[in-house]
């Protein structure tokens, strides 16, 4: 038998009541956000193994190279490239195998002399005196009495199946900064630093309250007239995929004092979502609840959605309330419109994208027939639409993954993408974007500084570190905000702008000293000037260098250094042929004593403990295009070049300005 109601109740539930005040979407979030503090809440520090989607708090530099040593990639023979020059199936050379077999894990104690070979496995460090490692199927043991030897039967260059130490990470480089997301490909880059706790923001919580004396929680028995509670599972499921932490409180009837009470316990947490009972009907007492709140309480009621038009969205000193429709579509597509912005907010996160974008490729890219191969790419812009770098760091690389946007699919006939191929890339996760600026160019920790204050103003940044000549094309391109350089012309000794290519400006950067880096010390170095260590240095033929990549800034100094000390028709010094790309790989070859010297800038000199030896005064500038130096992006980056804060810890670092 139904319960008796009074005519007041009949009256009620027989009227229509409208809406406070139908708006559109826009103006609904308007309103709802200006009463909102849509900043993340806090940081906890948290075990690696449980930080899979959360947010970092803060940057984090690595403390350690990775690989930390030259590391064989091959399993096959340590040599000295030079002794493979001219071999081939019909011209085999002879090399003298070492007595030492090279294992992961195992020190070598043999150095590589010239004419001679080490075996060596794929993993483990590649001995003194050797710069490349051959191929074991290029190669065949011959054995006698007196002498083991390989013949081989293919030359090999320099570098060849070798990752030289910090070539993936260098200690002291930023590996992820503020805001980013830590997907499995960041835990991985973490614990390949050896990072076992992390800062993180805190998750938002959001309490979950489910409405109506008809709804019944899953598992439940159920009776006439009842429906399983759907929403408080679909938003549950949304809230965490949104960063947040859901706190279920249950499914409450209707009953006006049962959920005041319940209502005011969710007030105890950081987000309020309520399910059902927001028009303004008899029985609809979420709103008659909530509508008791202040500070200001309900500011939106109606909005001109379809599905979704009841949602109601109230604030309570800052903390947002909402009550979703209880139909579970409308309140599964109001939540994403409205609910989801603030607790990706609160957590730190950005917003979700399409899982396959178009992009054109800028270089040519080679692939391999016979094989399908996933080419992991970074997404940029280029004018209107994008463009997919390949992310060319190896096989080893534990930052490809962390860099990379998502993949594209060469067919296994296909050897060759041309420039300007329009492909399709996947991404690897939602949460990937192209970023609001883009640098690529020559790595600095300086520049480190500068990126991690764009990503503090709100800005998505991505950087790519293909040296100044890279970057410089890259610019001419239109394919990033700024290009990273330091390159002198060395006739008239002036930095950067003579390199500049039609379309591109110079926005001036800071000043780093370069010099000679060493192993404090070494007697050959200390108390000289650089031109009497670098004497010094070629006058000894066990003396090796550590080179800098063609196309950089530094190896153009150093070409011209040589050329100062050395005779005409003077050979190369050792090491010479051995180009790493960044100022720490330099000192890390000479920190560990795989080089005896290099050029590097004394900030990395320092964070290595080496001796230094100034040299020049470089200048690090951007090139930028154009038609970017007014957007809202390089304003910005503009305006943090200027901000004394910022100058101030350039200075500290070593950089002047």
């Amino acid at each position: 038998m139904s319960p008796a109601h009074s005519a007041h109740d009949i009256r009620n539930a027989s009227q229509q009541h409208q809406f406070l005040d139908v708006v559109d979407r826009d103006l609904a979030q308007q309103r709802f956000h200006q009463h909102l503090t849509l900043a993340p809440l806090g940081t906890e520090s948290v075990p690696l193994t449980t930080a899979l989607n959360r947010v970092m708090a803060r940057d984090l530099a690595s403390d350690v190279d990775v690989p930390g040593f030259d590391r064989a990639n091959v399993d096959g023979f340590a040599v000295q490239a030079a002794d493979t020059y001219g071999a081939a199936e019909e011209n085999r050379l002879s090399l003298k195998v070492n007595d030492e077999v090279i294992t992961p894990g195992v020190e070598p104690q043999v150095s590589v002399l010239p004419g001679t070979a080490t075996p060596i496995a794929t993993g483990a460090i590649v001995p003194r005196g050797a710069d490349a490692v051959l191929m074991i199927e290029h190669t065949d043991l011959i054995e006698s009495d007196s002498a083991r030897t390989i013949e081989i039967s293919r030359a090999v260059p320099i570098g060849a199946h070798v990752s030289f130490a910090g070539t993936d990470i260098a200690k002291g480089e930023t590996i992820l900064r503020q805001r980013q997301l830590l997907t499995s490909r960041e835990v991985g880059v973490l614990a390949a630093i050896g990072v076992a706790r992390v800062d993180v923001l805190r998750k938002p919580t959001v309490a979950i309250i489910s409405t109506g004396s008809e709804i019944i929680p899953p598992g439940s028995t159920p009776y006439p007239g009842s429906v399983f509670d759907s929403n408080a599972a679909i938003v549950s499921a949304a809230v965490i995929e949104c960063g947040g932490e859901p706190v279920g409180l249950g499914v409450i009837a209707d009953q006006e004092l049962e959920l005041r009470a319940a209502l005011q316990r969710a007030l105890d947490y950081d987000v309020v979502v309520l399910s059902g009972g927001t028009s303004k009907g008899a029985g609809d007492l979420s709103y008659r609840v909530v509508s008791e709140l202040d500070n200001p309480g309900i500011v939106v009621h109606g909005v001109a959605l379809k599905p979704g038009k009841p949602v109601c969205l109230a604030s309570s000193a800052g903390k947002p309330v909402v009550i979703l429709p209880g139909f579970p579509t409308s309140a599964i597509f109001t939540f994403h419109e409205f609910v989801a912005p603030v607790i990706r907010s609160l957590a730190g996160r950005r917003e979700e994208r399409s899982a396959v974008v178009t992009a054109q490729l800028p270089l040519r890219v080679n692939s391999e027939r016979g094989r399908t191969e996933y080419l992991l790419v970074g997404l940029v812009r280029r004018g209107t639409g994008l463009a997919a770098y390949p992310m060319g760091k190896g096989s080893g690389s534990v930052t490809t993954f962390s860099c990379a946007d998502g993949f594209i699919t060469i067919d296994q006939q296909t050897e060759i993408l041309e420039a300007e191929s329009e492909v399709k890339v996947q991404l690897l996760s939602r949460e990937v974007r192209p970023a609001d600026f883009v640098a690529i160019g020559s790595h600095c920790v300086g520049l480190d500084v500068l990126l991690s204050q764009m990503q503090s103003r709100g800005f998505t940044v991505k950087v790519l570190h293909v040296g100044s000549m890279g970057g410089l094309a890259a610019a001419a391109r239109g394919e990033c905000d700024i290009a990273g350089v330091h390159l002198m012309d060395a006739q008239s000794g002036e930095y950067n702008r003579p390199f500049l290519k039609p379309g591109l400006t110079l926005i001036e950067g800071y000043r780093r000293m370069q010099g000679l880096v060493y192993r404090q010390g070494d007697a050959r170095f200390e108390n000289r000037s650089v031109y009497e260590a670098v004497a010094a240095a070629l006058a000894d033929p066990d003396c090796s260098m550590v080179n800098r990549n063609a196309g950089s800034g530094t190896r153009i100094l150093i070409d011209k250094l040589l050329a100062d000390v050395q005779e005409d028709g003077a050979p190369t010094p050792p090491g010479y042929g051995v180009q790493t790309k960044s100022h720490n790989a330099v000192a890390s070859s000479v920190s560990r004593g795989t080089a005896d010297w290099g050029i590097a800038i004394d900030t990395v000199a320092r964070s290595y403990d080496l001796g230094f030896i100034p040299l020049q005064e470089e200048h690090y500038d951007f090139a930028v295009p154009q038609d970017r130096i007014e957007t809202a992006a390089m304003i910005a980056f503009r305006e943090i070049l200027q901000d004394p804060l910022v100058r101030s810890e350039l200075q500290t670092r070593g950089f002047r300005l």
